[in-house]
């Protein structure tokens, strides 16, 4: 039939692509429904035989050597060919249109609430938009899945599945190591990604890590978001976490209004630039990790000295001091409950990563890396054994190296 749309637009067949996204004017990849429909035209029409004359249009091989329109044989041929384009646009729109599914990766402390908020804010779980989830304990996965067993959850084997069946992923994994296992794995993330895939990754790494995956995901043609967050257990489960973001602005805007306001309270976009919302991130951890540790020591010493803790915590949240993590941890650290929503290696890991961070950056530290090795000291105690429990579990550690009589006294009533 020929090259319908380079005659009707006026334009070389090599340009099409781009004049189609203008006219959509969605920027240099298509990945709304109008767009994918505009390049299956696209795709369809400049695929047929050469070109010809259309709607008065002339070509060099127009059989007409009076340059007047056309009602020929050739024109009718064209105008039959337009009217069989929408169902030929509907056949190829259902099958290289990125999915409506969701994806998610990682159903631990923070993922499993995460996930939730996704289908009870109406985001995912749905028949037309159902939510594909992975877990390396594939246990946990059946048991999120039975939570919400009135809604469309489908469990798969690999993140290389939930990534080739999802149009956006979100992946929150607990360590480096996992994330790095994860992501770089034979059935892994990366190797699910193609052309219009779409990661949200919320883990903490290390800056460098995440650049890496950047670079790897948009190498393959996908888009990745760096998006750590600030909150715990509760916040995950709540809705009310604070999305620390980088990289593609374009799926920061596409999310910030469904899958991140489901999840979170607000979300701030630093850069296009991946490493910013790690850098971010680090600084907002460093800070919460030497807070406890102060508070910690506060609330030490005023047992060391007397003082019903109790009472200083009351007078702690009366002040200018008062925070809302004091007055959360608080009541439980003095009674040594430390059910973890934050685990304490996880603490010390963001701690030791900042205090890298700064030492690169030619920051003082000082306060920042005693607190440091205060969290590094409890994290490998085997006798206190705190690891997998709250970073308040710090507290134990100072208490441990404490040499008051009230210390030594709780130490012999423990025993």
């Amino acid at each position: 039939c020929g090259r319908i749309a380079g005659l009707l637009l006026g334009t070389k067949p090599k340009n099409l692509e781009s004049l189609m996204i203008q006219k959509v004017g969605i920027g240099s990849r298509p990945k709304t429904s109008q767009a994918l429909i505009f390049r299956a035209v696209l795709y369809l029409v400049i695929g047929f035989s050469s070109s010809f004359r259309v709607f008065g249009f002339q070509t060099p091989n127009s059989i007409s050597s009076g340059g007047g329109p056309l009602y020929s044989i050739e024109r009718r041929q064209a105008i039959s060919t337009i009217s069989t384009i929408p169902t030929a646009v509907l056949a190829l729109k259902m099958s290289s249109s990125p999915s409506s599914s969701v994806g998610f990766i990682g159903l631990g402390i923070m993922g499993e609430g995460m996930a939730a908020r996704l289908i009870t804010e109406g985001v995912a779980g749905t028949e037309s938009t159902p939510l594909i989830i992975w877990n390396r304990t594939k246990s946990k996965s059946e048991a999120f899945k039975s939570k919400f067993a009135d809604k469309s959850i489908v469990i798969k084997d690999t993140a290389k599945e939930v990534i080739a069946e999802s149009g956006v992923t979100y992946s929150m994994l607990s360590t480096p190591e996992a994330s790095k296992m994860v992501f770089d794995g034979e059935d892994g993330v990366l190797a699910g990604v193609g052309e219009g895939k779409s990661i949200v990754d919320c883990a903490t790494l290390a800056e460098a890590d995440m650049v890496r995956m950047d670079e790897a995901v948009r190498g393959k043609g996908g888009r990745f978001l760096e998006a750590p967050v600030s909150g715990s257990k509760g916040p995950a489960a709540n809705g009310s976490l604070i999305f620390l973001c980088a990289g593609s602005d374009a799926l920061f805007n596409e999310t910030k209004d469904n899958g991140l306001k489901a999840m979170g309270k607000a979300s701030h976009f630093f850069e296009t630039k991946v490493g910013f919302g790690t850098r971010a991130k680090l600084v907002v951890n460093s800070l919460m990790g030497t807070m406890l540790a102060a508070f910690g020591e506060g609330l030490a010493l005023s047992e060391g000295m007397g003082l019903d803790p109790k009472t200083m915590i009351e007078v702690i949240g009366q002040g200018a001091i008062q925070s809302p993590m004091y007055n959360l941890k608080g009541p439980k650290m003095v009674v040594g409950n430390h059910a973890p929503n934050f685990p304490l290696k996880h603490a010390h890991k963001d701690m030791a990563l900042a205090c890298a961070m700064a030492k690169e950056a030619g920051v003082e530290y000082s306060v920042m890396d005693k607190a440091e090795e205060l969290f590094r000291g409890a994290r490998e105690d085997k006798d206190l054994n705190v690891a997998d429990e709250d970073f308040s579990a710090v507290f134990e550690k100072i208490h441990k190296e404490s040499t008051s009589e009230f210390s030594n006294k709780r130490k012999r009533d423990e025993l």
